[in-house]
């Protein structure tokens, strides 16, 4: 038997306050106690084991409902990915109870090659905008964009309620929040693995220090009505992180053996069979490679890969050699890492201009960077198209692409080395060496982490469609029904119920709004799916302008139609296709129906159609046609 104190604040600002593991919570206002008895965890029906085990490991300064004060069981758990089934990015889940809502992170998704002019994606809140008062949190697993690259534009929109995230991943936030005047002053408080919170009525929070490429991951174990939903955040096992603590397996499968109702878990490279690398074991393979390069080291990584970047300036102060950082992102994460002690170095390793670089000799020298994706505007393909202010490839030099190849982008990245090799550097990728450690679990860390936590219910979360089913597949072969395991898409409402001393669960058919929400510029959510189409458009086909000048008195034309031509033809090698246009123009505007004065739109929408089918039946290509009419 369980016996435990129930404390009820008040106060709704004490709902989100940390617990701490050594003292009792400091009640706000009046605090009314409650003594109450549970005789069991939730029951378990599947095939991992006996049902009805003792809750023991729960600690008595910390809050227990008994299954009676839950009420009961009208009420459903609903589980909510508004983004992040169906994309690598612009990950954000919601947990719904009753009237409160957890949200676990909030990113953004980079553009696809055909969204022009599009900066990045951040999911649809629509759901929630109508819930504001019942969003008691928002978790942040961990730093990277796909996480947090949507706080700024959506906290305002939803309330600004608090924030809870680990250390580096707080330091991140707020530089980025800072970027954006709409962002407002975000309430962070920053957790730890032994951080419990009481959100709301019906949430209860934990944390476990996971490992992956940046430090301060935390996998979320949220404590509900119905019983322990696991959310995983990205990670993956390595025994032997780079100034981090490997995975506490012990503690993962103790949370297993108290019963898991469902594991929503990272599928990023659920397709990849093995065990994923360690990261300490790249930078001995980096160290040894290191030490046989006698020109200029130049290596094209990721600004969130933390934990790698730490192994290179460990091997540069091995070798003698000075650090140039190029990047504001790498040199802001190096910056807060680096405050906060996550990041240890020498100060005199890091070259601090322009002046000091060039009197450092080749072979003592090592410049790291972004643009290992092949990004137009980053680091490294600037110094490969000689855009950059002082730094210029030559022979000698070694560029190391210390980063897989994110899927779309191989085509830029294949262009980036021939650029590379024709300048006289040699170039190493992660398929040549182990310059690269995932920050991933694959398929046997994946099995580990299912068998560990055993759980009821399983819903793969964080990649495209064919990674959650290959993450799927995984769960049946450990064990896990065909008919619990969720495999949605974004916005598929997942809910979970109970029935007398049965829980059921089920994928609905019930979808929130999940469109894109795309930004551009200052633009949030102004750039629809139609603008995207247009963009599409003239980048396939061009546009012309037709301009036509008339009377405004008699709708009679005056001089000749003027055309401009941008990415269709080049006019001064098709004068007559040009000229049987604007023949075509001056006839439209002569045969329009003689009714009211002058018809702006009659005009407008006949150049439109009839010159837009006449150049499709002339060239087999549809160029966007803009006409101006222009009355004097």
């Amino acid at each position: 038997m369980i016996i435990s104190m129930i404390t009820k604040f008040k106060s709704k600002n004490s709902v989100s306050k940390p617990l701490s593991d050594t003292k009792k919570p400091t009640p706000l206002k009046k605090v009314e106690t409650v003594a109450t008895t549970v005789s069991q965890t939730m029951p378990r029906n599947n095939r991992y084991g006996s049902n009805n085990r003792p809750n023991n490991n729960l600690k008595k300064d910390y809050p227990v409902k008994s299954i009676k004060e839950y009420g009961s069981g009208a009420e459903k758990l609903r589980v909510i990915v508004l983004g992040g089934l169906e994309e690598v990015g612009r990950n954000m889940s919601l947990l719904e109870y009753g009237n409160d809502i957890i949200i676990i992170d909030m990113g953004l998704q980079f553009p696809e090659e055909d969204m022009y002019g599009i900066d990045y994606i951040i999911p649809n809140i629509t759901y929630l905008k109508d819930k504001t008062k019942n969003i008691k949190a928002v978790i942040i697993t961990h730093g990277h964009y796909d996480h947090i690259g949507g706080i700024p534009h959506i906290m305002g929109e939803i309330g600004n309620p608090p924030m809870f995230m680990g250390k580096m991943t707080a330091g991140l936030v707020r530089k980025r929040g800072k970027e954006f005047t709409k962002c407002p002053e975000l309430a962070i408080t920053e957790i730890n693995e032994t951080t419990k919170l009481q959100l709301g009525k019906n949430f209860r929070v934990e944390f476990l220090r996971v490992n992956h490429s940046i430090p301060d991951c935390f996998a979320v174990i949220v404590h509900t009505p119905l019983g322990t939903v696991i959310h995983t955040g990205d990670f993956k096992i390595d025994y032997t992180p780079v100034n981090d603590k490997p995975a506490d397996l012990q503690r993962i499968a103790q949370i297993g053996s108290q019963g898991v109702l469902m594991l929503m878990s990272d599928s990023t490279d659920a397709t990849s069979a093995g065990y994923q690398v360690s990261e300490s074991t790249i930078g001995t393979e980096m160290g040894k490679f290191f030490e046989d390069i006698e020109g200029r080291i130049i290596i094209g990584t990721f600004a969130s890969q933390l934990s790698r970047v730490q192994k290179l300036f460990e091997i540069a102060e091995r070798l003698g050699r000075r650090i140039y950082l190029q990047g504001r992102s790498m040199n802001d994460n190096v910056e807060i890492a680096h405050q906060i002690g996550y990041l240890k170095f020498s100060p005199k390793t890091l070259i601090q201009d322009e002046g000091e670089l060039r009197r450092i000799p080749d072979n003592k020298l090592m410049i790291i960077g972004t643009g290992a994706q092949g990004e137009s505007n980053a680091f490294l393909m600037k110094v490969v198209s000689g855009e950059h202010k002082f730094i210029k490839l030559k022979k000698g030099d070694t560029v190391i692409f210390s980063s897989s190849i994110i899927p779309g982008n191989e085509r830029s990245i294949q262009n980036l080395r021939d650029l590379i090799v024709r300048s006289g550097a040699q170039v190493v990728n992660y398929k040549m060496m182990d310059v690269h450690a995932g920050g991933h679990a694959k398929q046997e860390d994946l099995k580990l982490m299912m068998r560990l936590l055993k759980p009821e219910f399983f819903m793969p979360i964080e990649a495209n469609h064919y990674m959650l089913q290959a993450h799927a597949d995984l769960a049946k072969q450990v064990g896990i029904p065909e008919e619990n395991i969720f495999v949605a898409d974004n916005g598929q409402v997942v809910e979970l119920r109970r029935e007398g001393n049965r829980r059921l669960g089920k994928l609905t058919m019930e979808k929130v709004e999940t469109d894109y929400v795309m930004v551009d510029g200052l633009g949030v959510g102004d750039v629809s799916e139609i603008v995207l189409r247009d963009r599409k458009a003239m980048a396939e086909d061009g546009m012309i302008v037709v301009i036509t000048t008339i009377d405004s008195k008699t709708g009679n034309l005056i001089g000749s139609p003027d055309i401009i031509s941008r990415g269709f033809i080049y006019m001064k090698e098709n004068k007559e296709l040009i000229q049987k246009t604007r023949n075509r123009i001056k006839a439209i505007v002569s045969d329009r129906p003689q009714i009211s004065p002058v018809d702006d739109d009659y005009i407008k929408n006949k150049v439109r159609n009839d010159i837009g089918q006449f150049l499709f039946s002339q060239t087999k290509r549809r160029p966007m046609v803009l006409p101006v009419v222009i009355k004097i």
